[in-house]
C-alpha cells in the first residue's frame, strides 16, 4: 500500500458546523434554517435531504422569499428539469442554490465559488429494509451502519474542496451527530457544535 497526503489544507479551506438547536421533524424551523443560511452565503449552497417530502416542503416555504432578494433556488423533484441541467444552471450562477437528494450528494462536480456551502438536513441514517437488515447482520451491525454513514458524509463534504483555491463550509442541521462519525471528515478539518445563529454568523463572515 502507498499512502499519499492530501494536497488540500482543510484546516484553512473548510470547516464543519453541527447546528444543535434545529428541532428534528419541525419543518418550519428546518426551512427557516435553510433560508437563513442561503441568505448568509448569498447563494452558492447545495442543500441535501434524505426525504423528497421534506425537500419539497422546505423549497415551498423559502423559494419565493429568496427569489425576492435575488437568490434563485432550484430543486430536484420540484423543477421539471433533469438533474444534469439543474447542476449546469447552479454552476453557472454563483447566487443560485440547489436542493436535492442522494443523486446530488454523489454526482455534483461544481468547483470554485459557485459551491461554497453544503447543508445537510441531518445524519443520513440507513433506511430500514429487509436487504439492509441482512447486510447489517453480515457486516457487523452498528459498525456496518457507521461505515455507510461516514461514506455518505465524506461524499457530501467532498463536493466543497475540488481544487487548491476552493473554500467552503459544511453544515449538519442536527444535534444528534455521534462523535464516532466525525472521522468521515479529513484530518485537520475544524469541527464545531454551534447554534443556528452562530452558524449564520460564521457563514456570513466567510
Amino acid at each position: 500500500r502507498v499512502h499519499v497526503d492530501s494536497p488540500f489544507d482543510y484546516a484553512a479551506a473548510s470547516e464543519v458546523l453541527i447546528v444543535t438547536d434545529v428541532k428534528k421533524g419541525d419543518i418550519p424551523q428546518l426551512a427557516g434554517a435553510y433560508g437563513r443560511l442561503i441568505e448568509a452565503a448569498e447563494g452558492g449552497t447545495l442543500g441535501l435531504f434524505t426525504a423528497i417530502r421534506r425537500l419539497r416542503s422546505v423549497h415551498a416555504r423559502i423559494a419565493d422569499r429568496l427569489a425576492r432578494t435575488g437568490l434563485p433556488l432550484y430543486a430536484q423533484h420540484v423543477d421539471p428539469i433533469d438533474t444534469g441541467t439543474l447542476v449546469d444552471i447552479f454552476r453557472d450562477d454563483p447566487r443560485a442554490s440547489l436542493l436535492g437528494t442522494d443523486a446530488l450528494r454523489d454526482g455534483v462536480d461544481v468547483p470554485g465559488h459557485s459551491l461554497r456551502l453544503v447543508v445537510m438536513e441531518g445524519v443520513p441514517w440507513p433506511k430500514p429494509s429487509v436487504l439492509h437488515a441482512a447486510r447489517r447482520l453480515a457486516g457487523g451491525g452498528t459498525q456496518y451502519d457507521d461505515m455507510l454513514i461516514r461514506a455518505k458524509l465524506a461524499q457530501a463534504f467532498g463536493r466543497l474542496i475540488r481544487r487548491q483555491d476552493d473554500r467552503g463550509q459544511f453544515i449538519l442541521l442536527s444535534s444528534a451527530v455521534p462523535s464516532r462519525l466525525l472521522s468521515a471528515f479529513p484530518p485537520g478539518t475544524p469541527i464545531h457544535r454551534v447554534t443556528l445563529d452562530e452558524a449564520v454568523r460564521r457563514v456570513r463572515a466567510a
